[in-house]
């Protein structure tokens, strides 16, 4: 369990396809750590750079993240996790935010790990909560269930390696499809602390962050289809329990 969030993270995210095209992606941007008892409060002129709104998780109908965290484990059949809880996520910029993925580390009143939340976001505004319990190496394994590249359908399986952040950050999310070939998403990152000079210096490498990792996501699935890699159908995905 960290005591140190609020925290900053530079980032650098790889998304590495080998089949039946390979591509890869590189973007850099950068990512908050907090607490989900304890989020920051920033200056009034520092408010349009980080905003952290329960309205961007989890369906947007609690009052709070932490207690939209508590719904959504409760209709998974898990006892609220009574401890801090340490959520990895971009913040509202200007007005704007997407969050592809977005954790959660959940922890007992004694500071153990009970439980991560990977909740994940698609560009066409549907969303999905996977409830994983990690080994003691932050390993976990899952099915996806949500339609999030044209170019996967929902089939295969997902392995994911999510230690608690640290100095570094360190996540990779594995997918398998069924009978297909492997695509890998990697976050790698150093903590900085969220400070106003380090949160200025971030916004001024990573300007609008937000919206541009949206966009590149995008660019880069237009890039795919002209190459010819072809679109598999979505189907409906119905409203999940604790995510309406």
């Amino acid at each position: 369990m960290s005591p140190a969030a609020p925290a900053l993270y530079d980032c650098r995210i790889d998304h590495i396809r080998t089949g039946p095209l390979r591509h890869r992606v590189r973007l850099s941007t950068y990512l908050w750590l907090v607490d989900l008892d304890r989020l920051p409060r920033l200056p009034a002129l520092l408010r349009p750079l980080a905003r952290f709104d329960p309205r961007d998780h989890f369906g947007g109908t609690a009052p709070t993240l932490r207690a939209g965290l508590d719904r959504f484990l409760a209709a998974q059949g898990e006892q609220p996790p009574g401890g801090q809880v340490l959520m990895l996520a971009n913040a509202r910029v200007l007005g704007y935010v997407f969050n592809p993925l977005t954790l959660y580390w959940c922890h007992d009143t004694g500071g153990a790990l009970r439980c991560v939340v990977a909740e994940v976001h698609n560009t066409y505004g549907e969303r999905h909560g996977y409830l994983l319990h990690t080994d003691v190496h932050g390993r976990a394994d899952t099915a996806k269930e949500l339609y999030v590249s044209p170019f996967h359908g929902v089939d295969g399986r997902y392995r994911m390696h999510l230690p608690e952040p640290g100095e570094q950050l360190a996540v990779t999310v594995r997918l398998t499809p069924d009978g297909g070939s492997p695509f890998t998403a990697t976050v790698r990152g150093t903590r900085r602390p969220a400070t106003t000079r380090e949160l200025l210096a971030a916004a001024a490498r990573h300007p609008w962050s937000t919206l541009v990792v949206s966009a590149a996501i995008r660019l880069h699935g237009i890039r795919l289809y002209l190459r010819g890699l072809p679109v598999r159908p979505r189907p409906p995905h119905p409203t999940q329990e604790g995510m309406k």
